[in-house]
């Protein structure tokens, strides 16, 4: 129960340290044996994200203050990269390693990747008791 600020502040840095995350097939709903490490969302982690999100939107934009489509969702899924700390996953059997590009590479993959590492990285539930 957050009932009291220590609590608070306990709970924010066990979000630091971040949650796992099991993708899942998105028709069976099968564990794909893909898993990630995701800060959660009263992280520091994530505000960064958010703030370097703010910035590339910015740095986008043209002369009357427009942003494309397309710079819009390479900077959204720069954020959403930024909130990966580590992660299974294979290629061809052999471990893939983990960096900023890697992640932004499966990320890409797939609508359903993505839209599933959205979700869990900002659901407090599911990183709430990392303890």
């Amino acid at each position: 129960m957050l009932n009291d600020l220590s609590t608070i502040l306990a709970d924010a840095e066990d979000q630091e340290r971040g949650a796992w995350f099991d993708l899942v097939d998105p028709v069976t709903g099968t564990a794909t044996g893909i898993r990630f490490r995701i800060a959660g969302p009263d992280s520091r982690t994530q505000t960064k994200a958010r703030l370097a999100l703010a910035d590339e939107l910015a740095e986008a934009a043209d002369a009357d203050g427009r942003v494309s489509a397309e710079a819009r969702e390479r900077a959204r899924l720069n954020s959403l990269a930024r909130c990966v700390l580590g992660w299974e996953i294979q290629q061809d059997g052999e471990p893939v390693a983990f960096s900023h590009a890697n992640v932004l590479r499966v990320l890409k993959a797939a609508s359903w990747v993505h839209a599933q590492v959205d979700a869990f990285a900002a659901d407090r539930r599911a990183h709430r008791g990392n303890r």
